[in-house]
C-alpha cells in the first residue's frame, strides 16, 4: 500500500514537473518570437588562430584544408546571421599575412616563419571570402605579445626579439614588447600601417593585453624604462597609461590619414574601474580593472575620439555577485561617448563554466534581449568561432532562428562619413506568372557621391506600408545588379532598391511595382 502510494506521488510529481518544464519552454519561446530584431545590428565573432584554438584546427594543414576550414567558419556563421569577422592576425609578433616585418604564424605550418604552401596569405584570402558575402573583415593584432611560451616557441630568424633583444620583457612564461620605449611604439605603428596600406580590410581591432595582465607576487620588470623616460618623477602607473594613449592616438591618427574609412576598434576587459576605486566606476568588485592593471583608459580614448568602436568583454552571467552582467551592459551603454558599442559575449562558457548560470539555455538569449533594449548597444561580438560552432545546449540555432532571422545591415559610423550613395537608376521588372526579374543599374555618375558596395531588395504587399526599417521587409542583400524570385502565389508586390556604401550608409529607395505581362 504504501509503496503505491509513493510510486503515485512520483507520478504527480514528474507530472508537475513536466508540466512545469512545459510552460517555462512554451514562455520562453514566445519571448524569443517576440523578439524585435533591429534592421542595423553588428554581429560578428571572433576567430581565434593562436594555439590553434578557432584556425586552423591544427598546424600543418594543406592550403586547400585550410581555406576549406575557413569557408566552413564563414558559411556556417553567415547561416546563423552573422555580418561580420574578427580575425586573428597577428598572435604574437607574427603574421597570418604576408609580412616584410614579422614572420609566417607557427599556427599555420607549425614551424614559425614557413609560409602556406602552396602559397596563398590567409589575410587576402579571408578579405575576398568575406567581402563576397557582405560581411566585414576586422584584422586583430595583439599589439605587445611577442612570445606566447618562452619555453616551447622555437622563433625564426627574423622575429623581432632576435632583432631587438632589449625591446622585450619576460614577465611569467611570456615576452612582452617594452610599452614604455618609443620605438617600440612606433614599431608596433609601423606594423598596423603596413596592412592597413597593403589590405582591403574594413577595421583594426586590439583585444585587452596592453601591460600583462598581473601575475601576483610579480612585478612587470619596467623599473629601468620608467626611470629612463620619467625620470621616476611621475606615477608610474600614469607613465603606464600615458604609454598605451600615445600608441592609441598614433594608430588612430595614422589609420585616418591613409584610409579614413578604416574602422578602429578596442576590445577590453569588460571592467574599466570598480566603484570603489573611482566614483565613475562599475558597481563590480573584480580583481584586474582594464585601468589600473592594464594601464588601459579606454574612457579617455572614447572621449578623444582616438576609436571608432568599443567591444568590452562582458564575460560574466546575469545576476553575478562580483560582476553582474546587466550592470556591466548599462554601465558601458552610459560611457560609450557616442561610439559605437558592441559587447563581448562569452559563448565559450556556455554549458562549460564553475558558474552554473552558464547551464541555464536562457542565459546568453537574456544577455542579447537586454542589449536590444539599450539604444548604445548597437550589436554583440562572440568569443569565440567554435564554441559558435559546437552549439552547445543549441545556442547558435536559437540564435540564428530567434535573435538574426532577419538580415541586418552594420550600423553607420557619422563621425567617419554620412553621406550616402545616389539611388540606383534604370530599375526595371520582368514579370511572368513563374518569375519576378528586377534589373537596375549603378547610380548615375553626375549623382553619384560615394561608390556603392552592395544594395538592399525590399519587398512590400500592395496595401501595405513601405517601411524600410523593417528587417522582415529585406528580400536581399546583394551586389549583383539583379534579382529575380519565383512565384509561388498569385500576390502582387512592391519593390524598392537601395544602394550602400562601404560604411553602410544607404540611399533613398526607388521602388517598383508589380506588373503582370
Amino acid at each position: 500500500m504504501h509503496v503505491r502510494i509513493l510510486l503515485l506521488v512520483l507520478v504527480f510529481l514528474r507530472t508537475c514537473l513536466a508540466s512545469s518544464q512545459s510552460t517555462q519552454s512554451d514562455s520562453y519561446r514566445f519571448q524569443l518570437g517576440a523578439n524585435k530584431a533591429p534592421k542595423r545590428e553588428f554581429r560578428a565573432f571572433w576567430i581565434v588562430t593562436l594555439d590553434n584554438k578557432d584556425f586552423p584546427s591544427r598546424p600543418g594543414l594543406s592550403t586547400e584544408e585550410q581555406k576549406a576550414e575557413l569557408i566552413e567558419i564563414l558559411d556556417y556563421h553567415q547561416s546563423r546571421g552573422m555580418n561580420a569577422v574578427i580575425f586573428q592576425v597577428r598572435p604574437s609578433a607574427d603574421a597570418l599575412y604576408a609580412s616584410k616585418m614579422e614572420p609566417w604564424s607557427e599556427w599555420l605550418s607549425g614551424k614559425q616563419g614557413v609560409s602556406p604552401q602552396p602559397f596563398y596569405d590567409p589575410l587576402e584570402f579571408m578579405i575576398e571570402q568575406c567581402h563576397k558575402r557582405n560581411m566585414e573583415l576586422h584584422a586583430w593584432f595583439n599589439p605587445f605579445r611577442a612570445v606566447y611560451s618562452i619555453e616551447q616557441s622555437d622563433l625564426a630568424y627574423n622575429h623581432i626579439s632576435k632583432q631587438k633583444p632589449h625591446w622585450f620583457l619576460t614577465y611569467g612564461k611570456q615576452q612582452q614588447f617594452n610599452p614604455g620605449i618609443p620605438e617600440v611604439r612606433q614599431y608596433i605603428a609601423q606594423v598596423i600601417m603596413d596592412v592597413v596600406k597593403r589590405y582591403d580590410i574594413d577595421g583594426v581591432q586590439f583585444d585587452d593585453y596592453f601591460y600583462p595582465y598581473k601575475i601576483y607576487g610579480q612585478e612587470f620588470p619596467d623599473e629601468p624604462t620608467y626611470r629612463m623616460y620619467a625620470g621616476g618623477s611621475r606615477d608610474k602607473s600614469d607613465w603606464r597609461r600615458d604609454n598605451i594613449n600615445q600608441l592609441i592616438r598614433m594608430i588612430h591618427e595614422n589609420i585616418k590619414k591613409e584610409k579614413p574609412h578604416v574602422k578602429f576598434g578596442i576590445s577590453p576587459l569588460g571592467v574599466w574601474r570598480n566603484k570603489s576605486e573611482d566614483p565613475r566606476g562599475s558597481a563590480t568588485s573584480v580583481g584586474q580593472s582594464s585601468y589600473d592593471y592594464l594601464a588601459a583608459d579606454v574612457l579617455k580614448w572614447l572621449q578623444e575620439g582616438w576609436i571608432d568602436y568599443i567591444a568590452p568583454q562582458l564575460y560574466w552571467s546575469i545576476g553575478h555577485e562580483r560582476a553582474d552582467y546587466l550592470t556591466l551592459a548599462d554601465w558601458w551603454a552610459n560611457n560609450s561617448y557616442g561610439r559605437h558599442l558592441y559587447i563581448g559575449q562569452a559563448t565559450y562558457k556556455i554549458g562549460a563554466d564553475n558558474d552554473r548560470k552558464w547551464f541555464d539555455a536562457n542565459q546568453l538569449p537574456n544577455q542579447l534581449r537586454w542589449n536590444r533594449s539599450k539604444p548604445a548597444i548597437l550589436g554583440s561580438i562572440f568569443f569565440r568561432a567554435k564554441n559558435f560552432m559546437d552549439n552547445e545546449m543549441a545556442i547558435s540555432d536559437t540564435l540564428g532562428q530567434y535573435f538574426y532571422n532577419y538580415p541586418a545591415l552594420i550600423p553607420t559610423m557619422p563621425w567617419i562619413d554620412h553621406q550616402a550613395p545616389a539611388p540606383p537608376s534604370g530599375l526595371k521588372m520582368v514579370s511572368t506568372k513563374k518569375r519576378i526579374v528586377l534589373r537596375w543599374e549603378n547610380p548615375d555618375e553626375t549623382l553619384a557621391r560615394n561608390e556603392v558596395k552592395y544594395y538592399v531588395v525590399y519587398r512590400f504587399k500592395l496595401d501595405e506600408k513601405t517601411d524600410l526599417n523593417n528587417p522582415r521587409n529585406i528580400v536581399s542583400i546583394q551586389q549583383e545588379k539583379l534579382y529575380f524570385e519565383q512565384r509561388d502565389t498569385q500576390l502582387q508586390y512592391i519593390y524598392a532598391v537601395t544602394a550602400v556604401d562601404r560604411l553602410h550608409n544607404e540611399s533613398e529607395p526607388v521602388f517598383i511595382r508589380h506588373k503582370e505581362l
